[in-house]
């Protein structure tokens, strides 16, 4: 039996914590869920899903709708969007069946991108080859989740650059529905009229638009639409994430007009250890001001008031009342204060 491979390729950098990553979570439950009653769907598709940060992981297989159950989605440092590209092409090489002489192999792999920001590796030998070698072969349809991404670089992959508006439950719903159809109307196709390749639904301007021009943006070693800081709790030694926004506003110097950028707190999200193994763990050598972020944190994995502490080993972490604290990180014992004037922290991938 022929089948329809339809992969979700998906961005867990640690812009995706917080609200984000639940919502895909649940997009694709309902997905899988909606497309179990449709027996088109039933009758070809696969799903495989691949995520990637700092580094790229298959967690699901090509897998028949009736076995398949939806993941929980991990979390990692940075966006190594030449490598996740790299992984997808030797994913489709090595298990969507080709057409032969003899036999006729799976129809046309669809791809949904989700990503919300900026590579942080050089994507460009990985894009050269897609282009050169697999856009006639499988197509991507790129989701931009939020207005942060790089669309430029999508553009060059495929002409189907989407962008989620406002980044709300309805957004997400109404988006991860048109995801269901879309899904159900290739199915279809290829079932009834031999039709290869995607035949996307019709998108709510209310909630989804196309990406008709693009910026150009170019990698950095960060993604610098987001401040990311991991930290660790003090008390139960875990990792969590102190995630800020980037904004820009006026100067206040009077006759000047000049910006200065801000981030203002998103919130602190515990993370487990996966976080490590899908992280780029390569130094950035990138620092903040403290002068420049707005909002102070809580421990999401204590409670204790104060989340941003750091050490003199410049590690992050949680304190509370205590007289004296211990850094999780070198286990240096030491009592915290507040001091005056702003300081230099490194900071994450994003």
């Amino acid at each position: 039996m022929r089948r329809l491979p339809v992969y979700f390729l998906i961005d867990v950098s640690e812009s995706m914590v917080g609200d984000q990553m639940p919502y895909v979570e649940e997009g694709i439950a309902t997905i899988i869920k909606d497309l179990r009653s449709d027996p088109y769907a039933l009758e070809t598709a696969w799903i495989s899903i691949i995520v990637f940060a700092g580094k790229t992981q298959r967690i699901v297989p090509l897998t028949e709708l009736t076995s398949f159950y939806p993941p929980r989605m991990p979390i990692g440092g940075g966006t190594s969007f030449g490598e996740a590209l790299e992984f997808l092409m030797r994913d489709i090489d090595t298990n969507v069946v080709k057409s032969s002489a003899e036999v006729k192999g799976d129809w046309k792999p669809i791809i949904f991108l989700f990503t919300d920001g900026a590579p942080t590796d050089n994507p460009e030998a990985a894009v050269k080859k897609w282009v050169d070698q697999y856009k006639k072969k499988a197509s991507i349809i790129a989701i931009s989740l939020g207005e942060n991404t790089d669309t430029a670089l999508l553009g060059r992959l495929t002409n189907d650059v989407l962008l989620v508006k406002n980044l709300a439950p309805e957004s997400y719903k109404s988006f991860f529905k048109w995801v269901t159809a879309s899904i159900k109307t290739t199915s279809m196709s290829v079932s009834e009229n031999n039709i290869d390749g995607p035949q996307l639904a019709r998108i709510d301007e209310a909630y989804i638009s196309k990406v008709e021009q693009t910026p150009d943006k170019s990698a950095k070693p960060i993604d610098n639409n987001f401040a990311v800081f991991l930290s660790k709790c003090q008390t139960s030694r875990k990792p969590y994430l102190i995630k800020y926004k980037r904004g820009v506003a006026p100067s206040k110097i009077e006759g000047l007009s000049l910006e200065t950028q801000f981030f203002k707190l998103q919130g602190s999200f515990p993370v487990d250890d996966t976080y490590f193994q899908l992280s780029d763990n390569t130094p950035t050598n990138q620092k903040i001001s403290s002068g420049e972020l707005v909002g102070f944190p809580h421990c999401p994995c204590c409670g204790n008031q104060y989340g941003f502490s750091t050490c003199a080993c410049g590690g992050i972490m949680c304190t509370g009342d205590e007289e004296e604290s211990t850094c999780p990180w070198c286990n240096t014992k030491a009592r915290f204060g507040f001091a005056s004037g702003h300081q230099d922290i490194n900071r994450s991938r994003g």
